[in-house]
């Protein structure tokens, strides 16, 4: 089951777009949502953005963000345009553009990005390569976000 995740009419904007530093507060739209409890398997195509908190068995090549959420879990070689993981991925990551790397994510495999930014306190076992010119950085993530609703916490 794939679900579009929409914000609601007349719903408040909590940061200015001006401020929107991180990938997961730059959305480009709705969407689309498979939820937890719900499972894929095969390979996912297309554009857009893709929010994960159930499980995805397989490979993909998409346009647009991938978001895998603390309770989403991805088995296989996951290729996008930007990613964020704050679940668990098993396999390998190729974006285009930037990873960002949850403090809550445990990651099994080689992650390739133009840049990479993981936080105090995630678990990645395997390899991560820079296709830019800098080298991964470390953040302290202070908010508590991968709700399935798709909503962020300030901790």
């Amino acid at each position: 089951m794939c679900l579009s995740f929409h914000q609601a009419p007349g719903s408040a904007v909590l940061i200015s777009e001006f401020k929107k530093r991180r990938l997961r507060d730059r959305g480009s739209g709705p969407a689309t949502l498979i939820s937890e409890g719900c499972k894929v398997v095969g390979v996912l195509s297309g554009k857009g953005d893709f929010m994960i908190s159930g499980t995805v068995q397989g490979d993909c090549d998409l346009s647009g963000a991938v978001s895998i959420t603390r309770q989403g879990v991805w088995n296989g070689t996951l290729k996008a345009d930007s990613v964020v993981i704050a679940g668990t991925v098993e396999g390998d990551i190729e974006a285009r553009g930037r990873v960002e790397i949850a403090n809550s994510a445990h990651i099994t495999g080689t992650v390739t990005a133009e840049a990479i930014a993981v936080a105090e306190g995630a678990v990645v076992q395997g390899v991560m390569r820079t296709t830019g010119h800098n080298r991964p950085t470390e953040f302290v993530e202070k908010r508590n976000f991968g709700e399935a609703s798709g909503e962020e916490k300030e901790d």
